[in-house]
């Protein structure tokens, strides 16, 4: 019991000094001063894009992940587990040296099409979707895993092509599983901090996202540091919230 008393004291005993030194009495006024707007409108329309464009391309690849013949699938599933344990600013490395203006790739973006990423807040929302993809697709691939086969084989022996078969039997089975990785997903781009600020850098109104805003606050006024990791903090046991078990369960 000792040893887990302290266990827990460590966990919680930050979070019980954020909401001791929080600056209630001017808390109103900082939340809504126009940096932590600018701040937090800036971070809600970036993370939800990112979920957006993995909710596109990932569940796609739990499904491969998860129902295809693919050789070497134990090696894919290693490759798209990478950015789970990948550092954050490495993975904005390795986002610079590809689709940098002088990357393999964001070279002939931008001859071509005129389209540099870095340092924009389109690459804010590249940035949150590389790191936060692998939470979707791990969710999916799971909920795939559970569910019964022979729904989609009878839908198949019925004349149901492969897309109506995904879409009316696969997908509204496997959808709980969806809902929790697009949570994970949404929350883990919204507290990206390392990848944005290595790719897209920090600039006000463009790519300061939260986690930013709260590193350049803490240098010059803590006061809104707090209030903008109070605001974190709540999204954060919101996501907890939603992600109760029925949601969760064989899934994760």
């Amino acid at each position: 019991m000792v040893p887990a008393i302290c266990g827990l004291a460590f966990l919680l005993a930050p979070l019980l000094g954020l909401l001791l030194r929080a600056p209630w009495a001017s808390l109103p006024d900082r939340l809504f001063s126009a940096e932590v707007g600018q701040a937090l409108r800036l971070s809600l329309v970036s993370a939800s894009s990112a979920t957006v464009i993995c909710l596109v391309l990932g569940i796609p690849l739990a499904w491969l992940l998860a129902r295809a013949e693919l050789p070497g699938r134990g090696l894919v599933r290693a490759l798209v587990t990478v950015p789970l344990v990948l550092p954050p600013v490495v993975g904005g490395v390795a986002l610079l040296l590809v689709l940098g203006r002088r990357g393999l790739m964001g070279r002939y973006l931008y001859e071509w099409f005129g389209v540099s990423l870095p340092f924009t807040t389109a690459g804010v929302v590249v940035a949150e979707a590389f790191v936060a993809m692998p939470f979707l697709v791990i969710a999916v691939e799971g909920a795939l895993r559970a569910a019964d086969p022979r729904y989609e084989e009878a839908a198949a022996t019925l004349g149901a092509s492969r897309w109506l078969t995904f879409r009316r039997v696969t997908l509204p089975s496997v959808m709980p599983g969806v809902v929790a990785g697009a949570v994970l997903c949404w929350a883990r781009a919204l507290g990206e901090f390392g990848a944005t600020i290595t790719f897209a850098g920090n600039f006000p109104g463009k790519t300061t996202t939260m986690p930013l805003a709260v590193y350049l606050a803490l240098e010059s006024d803590p006061a809104d540091a707090i209030v903008l990791s109070l605001v974190l903090l709540v999204v954060s046991v919101a996501v907890l919230v939603a992600l109760r078990e029925r949601w969760i369960r064989g899934v994760l």
